[in-house]
């Protein structure tokens, strides 16, 4: 996650998932496997360049690994159509990764993207 997320490492995603990873629950748009894994990274680094990623909480069970984080960052890019607004993000998530041979196979996941839509201003906040 910090070689990806934080860094940037595109060719880290080679590294440690499989050919035939599977997203089972894609961003909007995104495309299959490994590539669009990167796609999304690339969009969010290109919306938040100083995006990093906390990990809250990690363990494992069999062949899974869960993951609670924080993803932090200012929005200095598009994204969803949303132009820059400079504004901080602080996005929780959960993730689950299956495992196999050492690399990522299979990924589901949730993100707050409703409270992120909130702290950028694209929908009021909650009283």
């Amino acid at each position: 996650m910090e070689e990806v997320f934080d860094k940037g490492n595109l060719k880290g995603a080679d590294e440690f998932m499989s050919a035939s990873f599977i997203d089972h629950d894609p961003f909007p748009g995104q495309g299959q496997g490994i590539e669009g894994f990167k796609q999304v990274i690339l969009g969010l680094r290109q919306a938040f360049p100083d995006l990093h990623l906390v990990v809250e909480d990690i363990f494992e069970s069999g062949d899974k690994v869960v993951v609670r984080s924080t993803m932090k960052g200012t929005h200095k890019g598009a994204i969803m159509s949303m132009p820059p607004t400079g504004k901080q993000i602080s996005v929780k998530g959960i993730d689950i990764v299956r495992i196999s041979v050492g690399k990522a196979v299979e990924h589901w996941g949730l993100a707050d993207v409703f409270t992120m839509m909130q702290q950028l201003g694209a929908i009021p906040a909650s009283r």
